[in-house]
């Protein structure tokens, strides 16, 4: 899904950027009537691997679907570029992590049972592997708090669907969160709200007929937890 989600004429609270995940906060948004720019701009798997090209205080998105959508959100906040950003950006780029964790990429590690090894989840080798698959999401990261931007980046709904593996999708997920949070990246995490005692998305915030997705009820309660940090 790459429709903008809203601008509006009042000034905007946030820069929305992201994949689908981003979706339900923008309705979330809309419904609330609270003024944001942004929206979807690409898929999960498009803002993993290299995805822009730095260009001086700005960036290039080198998808040009996603470029065009990010000049007009820009555009909208009369923001020239990345540093002239004067309000948060909101992120969910790069945080697809069931898309790390498909099944077929870690078939090389697996045991004669096929289960991926705690330990091998637990290794150096396996967090390197996954800095390496979400590497260009965490330059943009970099390049964007170094330009002094706040940035709050969007943990995923705890979903995972049948082409990933659970185990892998939780490890690469807590070595994604310590690299964010250790570049100044602010996370909203609201697992200990939404999962159950298996860590997975209760359905009350699921979106129905969607192995992936959450829906307006977890939007709200990011957008809630947006405005408690002052957006």
């Amino acid at each position: 899904m790459t429709t903008r989600c809203s601008t509006t004429t009042t000034p905007a609270r946030f820069l929305l950027l992201g994949d689908s995940h981003a979706a339900c906060v923008g309705r979330a948004a809309q419904a609330a009537e609270l003024p944001f720019s942004g929206g979807p701009i690409g898929s999960g798997r498009d803002f993993l691997g290299p995805f822009f090209d730095t260009d001086g205080d700005d960036v290039t998105f080198r998808q040009t679907e996603a470029q065009r959508l990010y000049r007009e959100f820009l555009d909208t906040l009369d923001a020239t570029g990345l540093a002239g950003l004067r309000i948060p950006l909101v992120s969910a780029l790069g945080l697809s992590v069931h898309t790390v964790a498909t099944r077929q990429n870690w078939d090389l590690y697996r045991d004669r049972h096929g289960t991926v090894p705690a330990d091998f989840l637990r290794s150096g080798l396996f967090a390197d592997l996954v800095r390496a698959t979400v590497r260009g999401a965490l330059s943009f990261y970099d390049h964007a708090i170094g330009l002094g931007v706040r940035v709050l980046a969007l943990l995923p709904p705890q979903r995972v669907p049948g082409m990933s593996d659970p185990d892998v999708f939780f490890a690469a997920q807590r070595i994604v969160v310590d690299e964010l949070t250790s570049r100044g990246v602010e996370l909203v995490d609201l697992r200990t709200r939404v999962t159950d005692r298996t860590g997975l998305q209760r359905p009350a915030f699921c979106q129905p007929d969607d192995t992936i997705h959450g829906n307006l009820a977890f939007g709200r309660l990011v957008l809630s937890e947006l405005l408690d940090r002052g957006l």
